[in-house]
């Protein structure tokens, strides 16, 4: 893709610039002009300072630190491109924190990620593209296309760049194992996996056991997200009990509390890859964190749908590296 590409403008909205100018980079394209602000008395207002008609625009919006601002704003921009005649609108959501609000599992409950693709819908999306869902199947609650990429090859990668010897994966649950068998698939490693509960219906899990041989082995436990570590720290713990070597820790979405980088400090864990999916400002120079860019599959994925080409081949094109 180059500069001159007239058809398709990539923008940005609050917390994204970064992640969009890495993108455009790629592209080799002008970020697209515009803005979000918030009144004092907290609503929202977007505006697109170019003209768009008859463009195919991109929006990168991930909703994460302030999910209920952050997907208000999302429709706000959607509602504006549509009303200025785009020809279409892609929302490039790299984290999507409702997306574990897939089920009705206990009485009287909302199945929130059902009414966020039922509000994208209506207001007139054209197509998603995400990564690393917490709920894969909430893909089949829009009847628009939903691309679905991953960082594992990205993160993966990074971990090959270590070069640790007698290297072990860790999955802290069944649930995920299917994730991290493709970590262990890449990383040619052996794979251990977790029993973990949710106590108190909130973010706090504990791994209660683990179903693998993890003797002198460097475990990297693997995860979507992380809010409050504690199921990473957990997991460290027993790891260490049962014989592991050194632990390491992976994980997408990038979501740490105070409370969970404080318990990310003490823990065992010795260094935590992560994506720049979430705009996270408390990680910022945190001496255990280090991050591994996802803008350029992003990029790779706009530039895939662009030219009408398999986004699976592209997966296939990463997995390969």
């Amino acid at each position: 893709m180059t500069s001159d590409d007239a058809s398709i403008k990539l923008f940005a909205g609050t917390d994204s610039d970064d992640f969009v100018d890495k993108m455009c980079a790629h592209l080799n394209i002008q970020k697209g002009q515009g803005y979000a602000k918030k009144y004092p008395e907290g609503n929202t207002f977007v505006k697109i300072e170019e003209k768009v008609r008859g463009k195919n625009v991109y929006l990168v919006k991930s909703i994460a630190v302030a999910p209920n601002d952050d997907f208000m704003e999302l429709l706000f921009w959607i509602d504006a491109f549509k009303r200025a005649s785009v020809k279409s609108v892609t929302a490039i959501i790299p984290y999507f924190s409702y997306a574990k609000g897939d089920k009705k599992d206990e009485p009287r409950v909302s199945i929130r990620a059902r009414v966020c693709a039922d509000c994208l819908e209506e207001i007139g999306v054209d197509r998603i593209l995400t990564m690393d869902l917490h709920s894969p199947q909430i893909q089949g609650f829009f009847k628009k296309p939903v691309d679905h990429l991953s960082a594992i090859p990205i993160l993966s990668g990074y971990i090959k760049s270590m070069q640790l010897e007698n290297m072990m994966v860790f999955s802290p649950d069944a649930g995920f194992a299917k994730n991290v068998r493709h970590y262990a698939g890449l990383l040619n490693t052996p794979l251990a996996i977790g029993d973990k509960i949710h106590r108190y219906n909130n973010e706090n899990a504990e791994v209660l056991e683990i179903f693998g041989d993890v003797r002198g082995k460097n475990v990297f436990i693997v995860d979507d997200f992380s809010i409050t570590c504690n199921t990473l720290v957990s997991a460290a713990e027993k790891l260490k009990d049962q014989g592991a070597e050194r632990i390491f820790a992976c994980v997408t979405h990038a979501m740490m509390s105070d409370k969970g980088l404080a318990a990310l400090d003490n823990s065992l864990i010795e260094q935590v890859i992560v994506t720049d999916t979430v705009n996270n400002q408390r990680i910022n120079g945190h001496p255990k964190i280090k991050v591994a860019s996802v803008a350029q599959i992003f990029a790779d994925a706009v530039s895939t749908i662009q030219n009408e080409e398999s986004l699976g081949t592209l997966l296939d094109r990463y997995n390969a590296k």
